[in-house]
């Protein structure tokens, strides 16, 4: 059997229903088995060099041919430019000076009374600096074109070019570079290859071509002297971060590490065959969601400045008439989006880190595309346990949680005075007080955090800035789509999924948080949960159902159960009470008797808990995966099950104790 080698926490590969194997032309796994996490995992043997997956040959293949890998580092990019002052120098008034025009033009046009931001001139004049300006400054225009919220519409509408509108260079560079890379003209490697770029982007541009055997394909081409433009522009922009990060003492985030993160992506984006590995990586981890599609790289036909992929006919999710025009939902899409860069960030930690319109298609036949894999980066576990948790305290309202998730996600020291943030914290989410914090959005929360973030001693941690990234680029293009979409709002479902079904001991703390208080079980969170959790693409119900037994019958489910006990008596006595009280009423009725000493009904809160435990119930009916049928073994399975047994006597034990105790009191009273 042929087999591909995976990440531990990546998901079975998805199967090509034309040809019965993987869309990667290899046969399944040989087994998949659940991991601590929650997530599922390969068991795979060591291989042998001739039982590896094809396109896992060919990827090694292809980068042990390719010259060595291209790697940020910044000390050597220092020591180069040490002696290249007059480089340098002239680098930062080539910047400084049409910047500084343009920033005048403004100035006097204001002064004149010209509304700037309705200017088609001076946009477009910002799009051509940014272009003439490089690609570091070109992602920053394509970072802007994706926020409706900040941007005016005109000059919206220009940066946007920047996505994939810049201008080409010459196709004999082109041409040269294939040669170079593949070993051979174009007219050898492809059976048609378009006469010009059909889109030119910040680090290279794309051909539409047709390999001999009959695939469309995508040809990408690197810009020539690319790592110079970069390069002297990482060095410059480090050497300001660090001198702000001397001087200017407010300023507390690791800046020069930020830029070093930065730095690290864009070399890696420079490298055509690492962008082909992270992009059968993200296949391997994401393919399998609904309505996601991963285009197929053609390792033989790629190499470090030269990628060969599966050519995806789509049309951007900004392009929202073309694709209504088609049937397409695009809102849906963007739903899709939003869940499957939950799972970039929350579950597998790998995430795509540019995910502007250029690089988000919406095909055909209805499926989210994504495109351009070298801007990828990764979150380690703790970060991604500790995001959820930050989630799960503001919702909670739980503001000195949400100080020490901060600590552990290290915007705070561990040594920091909290007591001033808390409250801080509680004016930040004062527009949520009494509302869903699924109201805000990212951004609102983003530049109050951020305001509060130069109050306080909070330093952004390297990692952080991409996240941040991702997350408020999508955003953007959700709410250019629809102004009243909430990107939390949409993520809450699977932040409830992941309570209810991961056993991570960290996530298993925050949902104990979440349900108690004050030693009070909360049965409105509970219910919640349980709403939220249902609305989740992949949520299962009988994996809640074993999950949950399971982790109440261990040890670090004591409390949990302990208090679920005293709460499923009290939900007996009072359903026991109500019993008592409507027969003895319905029994004066028929006799004719009226007693003064009435036995007791359940009380306020007691009631309400019955309440809660009936819309509880309603809800786990509602679920997908709830079946009656299936559930009746499944029920006696755990009637037999000692751990339930246990549960069970417990309830029993206390519900009698109780009754008897009610019982004497009575006596004694009489």
């Amino acid at each position: 059997m042929i087999v591909k080698t995976l990440p531990p926490s990546s998901r079975p590969i998805q199967k090509d229903s034309r040809n019965g194997t993987n869309r990667r032309g290899e046969l399944d796994v040989i087994d998949v088995v659940p991991e601590e996490n929650g997530t599922q995992g390969l068991v795979v043997p060591q291989l042998r060099p001739e039982q590896t997956s094809p396109s896992l040959l060919a990827a090694q293949k292809v980068r042990t041919t390719a010259q060595p890998e291209m790697l940020y580092d910044p000390v050597s990019i220092a020591a180069h430019y040490q002696n290249r002052k007059v480089q340098v120098v002239r680098r930062i008034f080539a910047v400084l000076g049409p910047t500084l025009s343009f920033a005048f033009g403004l100035w006097s046009d204001s002064k004149r009374g010209i509304v700037v931001k309705n200017d088609r001139r001076r946009a477009t004049q910002l799009r051509v600096l940014l272009t003439q300006l490089g690609p570091a400054y070109i992602k920053i225009g394509q970072a802007l074109s994706t926020r409706p919220d900040l941007v005016p519409p005109v000059y919206l509408e220009e940066l946007t070019k920047l996505q994939d509108q810049l201008p080409p260079f010459p196709n004999e560079i082109a041409y040269q570079f294939i040669k170079e890379e593949l070993g051979a003209p174009p007219e050898e490697v492809y059976a048609e290859l378009s006469a010009q770029p059909i889109a030119a982007a910040s680090l290279g541009q794309v051909y539409k071509g047709k390999l001999k055997t009959g695939e469309e394909v995508a040809v990408k081409i690197q810009r020539p002297d690319l790592r110079e433009g970069i390069t002297i522009d990482l060095y410059i922009l480090r050497n300001l971060a660090a001198w702000v990060q001397k001087k200017v003492k407010r300023v507390r985030s690791d800046l020069v590490g930020i830029l070093d993160e930065l730095g690290d992506r864009i070399f890696e984006e420079m490298d055509y065959i690492h962008e082909g590995e992270n992009a059968e990586r993200f296949f391997n981890l994401y393919g399998h969601i609904k309505d996601i599609y991963v285009p197929k790289i053609y390792w033989e036909y790629t190499n470090r400045r030269v990628l060969t992929m599966e050519w995806i006919n789509g049309t951007k999710l900004t392009q929202t008439e073309e694709i209504s025009a088609q049937g397409i939902n695009a809102r849906y899409l963007i739903e899709v989006g939003v869940q499957c860069s939950l799972r970039q960030l929350l579950e597998h930690g790998f995430f795509h880190a540019d995910p502007h319109p250029g690089n988000l298609l919406a095909t055909p036949d209805g499926k989210l595309a994504y495109l351009d894999f070298g801007m990828m980066s990764e979150i380690q576990p703790p970060q991604r346990y500790g995001l959820i948790e930050a989630i799960v305290h503001v919702v909670n309202r739980d503001f000195e949680g949400l100080a020490k998730d901060y600590v552990k996600l290290d915007f705070l020291s561990p040594e920091t005075d909290l007591t001033p943030i808390i409250p801080a914290f509680a004016r930040v989410f004062a527009d949520a007080e009494g509302a869903s914090v699924a109201d805000l959005n990212i951004k609102s929360i983003t530049d109050e955090l951020s305001a509060l973030m130069y109050e306080y001693p909070f330093r952004v941690p390297p990692y952080y800035a991409l996240i941040i990234r991702s997350l408020v680029t999508l955003e953007g293009i959700a709410i250019y789509i629809d102004p009243n979409f909430k990107v939390l709002s949409e993520a809450y479902p699977y932040v409830s999924k992941r309570l209810l079904t991961d056993p991570a001991p960290q996530l298993r703390a925050s949902l104990q948080d979440l349900l108690f208080k004050d030693g009070r079980f909360r049965w409105n969170r509970l219910e919640n949960l349980l709403r939220n959790a249902r609305n989740s693409q992949d949520y299962d119900f009988n994996l809640v159902l074993n999950q949950g037994i399971e982790f109440l019958s261990s040890e670090r489910g004591a409390f949990i159960r302990d208090k679920l006990v005293d709460e499923s008596v009290n939900g007996l006595d009072a359903l026991g009470k109500n019993v008592l009280h409507n027969f003895t009423s319905l029994l004066r009725e028929r006799v004719g008797l009226t007693t003064v000493n009435e036995t007791p009904s359940a009380t306020v809160e007691q009631q309400q808990t019955l309440e809660h435990i009936k819309r509880i119930l309603g809800i786990l009916r509602e679920t997908k995966g709830f079946d009656p049928v299936q559930l009746a073994p499944k029920i006696a399975q755990l009637l037999v099950n000692s751990d339930v047994q246990r549960l069970g006597q417990q309830i029993a034990n206390r519900f009698t104790q109780k009754a008897v105790a009610r019982l004497i009191r009575q006596l004694l009273a009489s």
